[in-house]
């Protein structure tokens, strides 16, 4: 076992009850209050300056190295001399399936999507550091609120962050259960896609559907030849060698106990994703179009709303060569692939990332089988607590690479 690996566990018992405590307690987007004071809690029993509010609820604790440095700014030979290493802290609003000790105790949000896992393996990290701070410059360890849409990331920045805990690099880091636990995953430039919601209302007239459904502007038919032209937007306006998706996730209208009354609204949203501005673009004009074209058929009309919660994240080249050498440092050069495929799914590090060079990777969680072994954004999954020393291990390795004696110091 490697020095990182082994200054990992040594609070293994602590971190995963950490971690159980964070299950079973999960908060939504900017709710999450318990965990914030959880957090600062902890960085500041084990001696680690806290500021709290930060963007609302977040974290940020700062641990300055024994062997000095400036707290942000380049020195002269080019290295950092002061580093963000980020978490996010909510939970997603879905009810677990899973029946374990440590399950949600409220009903409708569980974590889904393993950022209670995220939030302990930095507090391990923190916890490692501040123990032994054996590097030259400063760490920042940012722990942000409201990953899932909420904007948390922005909210971090429009609380000028990067101005009160000045950064040259930032990393992120998330867990993926489809990869072996003890293995890491990115690749450098575009690496995650563009994560974009849209909304429409119909409203027409609403009638009898027995009686007189020929007075009625159908607003059923409207959302049906709305949904299938949706279909056609990626296959038929997006170029072939372009990524682009478009889902729809909620469809409401009417009442199911008034089954022969014809809806005078209806609600429609989903999700879309691409990696340019330019295919980000073409998707909210074609939305917007088809909806206007479709509705307008009827003899009804619609509002249309469309918002980008996440950008294209776009690994810096340089930063990224570091991320995969921390990692290897921890697992070796094979458990470390270094040109992942690129994804679709949404991150708002990369709000962070449009402002400081940064490196997103992806950590294995392991597939099994039962309560837990769901992927992420299913009501059946559970961080694997396995995989908590192998994150702090990595932390440990990125600042050793940037600020310690990985970096030559």
């Amino acid at each position: 076992m490697n020095d990182y690996l082994q200054r990992a566990r040594l609070d293994l018992d602590e971190l995963t009850a950490i971690r159980h405590d964070i299950h079973a307690h999960p908060e939504l987007g900017f709710e999450e209050t318990r965990t914030a004071e959880l957090v600062a809690g902890k960085l500041r029993e084990w001696g680690i300056e806290t500021v709290t509010g930060v963007g609302k609820l977040g974290v940020v604790g700062t641990i300055v190295g024994k062997r000095g440095g400036k707290q942000g700014g380049k020195s002269k030979d080019g290295k950092s001399s002061a580093i963000g290493l980020r978490a996010d802290m909510d939970a997603l609003a879905m009810t677990e399936t899973n029946a374990l000790p440590h399950a949600s105790r409220h009903a409708g949000v569980m974590h889904a999507c393993g950022h209670d896992g995220h939030t302990t393996m930095l507090l391990g990290a923190a916890r490692a550091l501040a123990r032994d701070p054996d590097f030259a410059g400063t760490v920042h360890l940012i722990f942000q609120p409201a990953e899932e849409g909420r904007g948390g990331a922005l909210a971090m920045l429009e609380a000028d962050l990067f101005s009160r805990f000045p950064c040259d690099r930032i990393f992120g880091l998330h867990s993926y259960p489809t990869m072996p636990v003890g293995t890491f995953g990115t690749r450098p430039e575009a690496f995650m896609s563009a994560s974009g919601r849209w909304q429409v209302t119909f409203s027409g007239t609403g009638g009898h559907g027995g009686m007189t459904p020929h007075l009625a502007s159908d607003l059923t038919v409207a959302q049906a030849n709305f949904v299938l032209g949706l279909q056609t937007i990626v296959s038929r306006n997006v170029p072939p060698d372009q990524t682009a998706i478009i889902s729809v996730g909620h469809i409401q209208a009417g009442d199911p106990q008034a089954m022969n009354v014809m809806p005078a609204k209806l609600h429609i949203s989903g999700t879309m994703r691409a990696f340019s501005a330019e295919v980000q673009a073409l998707l909210e004009r074609r939305i917007t179009e088809m909806a206007h074209a479709h509705a307008a058929i009827q003899g009804a009309t619609a509002t249309v709303k469309c918002w980008w919660n996440a950008a294209t994240v776009i690994n810096d080249a340089a930063v990224t060569q570091a991320a995969v050498a921390a990692a290897a440092r921890v697992v070796g050069d094979d458990a470390v692939n270094a040109d992942m495929q690129r994804l679709t799914a949404g991150e708002d590090f990369s709000w962070l990332m449009q402002k400081r060079p940064g490196a997103f990777v992806f950590i294995g969680n392991g597939v099994r089988q039962g309560d837990g072994g769901g992927n992420l954004h299913m009501p059946n999954y559970d961080f694997n607590d396995e995989a908590i020393p192998y994150g702090v291990a990595y932390w440990l390795s990125v600042v050793d690479g940037e600020l310690g004696t990985a970096a030559g110091d």
